[in-house]
């Protein structure tokens, strides 16, 4: 049987997932905070029929090897962790981070999430928490008497407002911290805009925002997806044009086999 034909079918299944991923990125475009992926491909084993090297006659080798390869498999998706697009909303719940770093947020069962969607919320008992509800770490409350008209945070993070009826008397609610990782790219995107730390990220390291390499708040704003939608669509076309390209070997592979029966015949 051909090598051809199974090589070409590694070949189809790669672009079958450059598609998928490109095709996420591209539903995604309009999703706060959003990162897109990257697919990487390495190529399969290689049978060697004749070594480089090897020696035809006494004192003479041969300059170079007879090798075959067996096709592709793809590596891993990687994050490409750009700045989006910054968008002015006005709301003053809305939060972009410039530069490096993660809003920490707690899930109901104490594990630990990072986001850079700034998109947050007060609940019912005003604390602040994220789009599902999620309290945002450092256990921040609104407190009764502060005017939500007149809240502030500060590029460092820090939260104040102006108690009703003294429109001169600030309070502190509050400091917001963000989290950073030695290798970003290796977190796990588990859905809702939300990461998770895995051993090929590294530990988190939380700090206050403009020190130590991480990035600020900029309040009243919101950071949009990365995905630049014209480069997802060459991206696109591409895949198609490669899994079609792979599609005529196999093609070629199969006439080749029907000619060798012919030749039975």
């Amino acid at each position: 049987m051909l090598r051809a034909l199974y090589t070409s079918a590694t070949g189809m299944k790669a672009q079958e997932l450059l598609i998928d991923t490109t095709a996420n990125n591209l539903a995604n475009v309009n999703t706060n905070g959003f990162k897109r992926s990257q697919l990487d491909f390495a190529d399969l084993l290689y049978s060697t029929l004749n070594p480089a090297g090897t020696e035809v006659v006494s004192g003479q080798k041969t300059p170079t090897g007879l090798q075959v390869g067996s096709g592709v498999r793809a590596v891993g998706t990687t994050k490409v962790f750009t700045t989006g697009t910054l968008t002015q909303t006005g709301n003053p719940l809305d939060m972009a981070i410039e530069g490096d770093g993660f809003i920490k947020v707690l899930l109901p069962s104490g594990e630990a999430r990072y986001t850079r969607d700034g998109a947050l919320k007060l609940d019912a008992n005003g604390q602040l928490v994220n789009g599902d509800g999620y309290l945002v770490d450092g256990g921040i409350t609104i407190q009764d008497g502060v005017s939500l008209q007149k809240l502030n945070i500060g590029a460092d993070g820090t939260i104040t407002g102006i108690q009703s009826g003294a429109s001169n008397t600030a309070v502190t609610l509050g400091q917001l911290q963000l989290a950073r990782f030695l290798n970003p790219a290796g977190l796990s995107s588990e859905g809702g805009n939300l990461f998770a730390a895995t051993p090929a990220s590294g530990v988190e390291v939380l700090g206050t925002p403009g020190q130590n390499g991480l990035g600020t708040f900029l309040q009243g704003f919101l950071e949009r997806s990365n995905v630049e939608v014209v480069t997802e669509l060459i991206s696109l076309i591409t895949a198609q044009r490669a899994y079609e390209i792979n599609s005529r070997a196999i093609r070629a592979g199969d006439e080749m086999l029907q000619a060798t029966t012919d030749i039975v015949r």
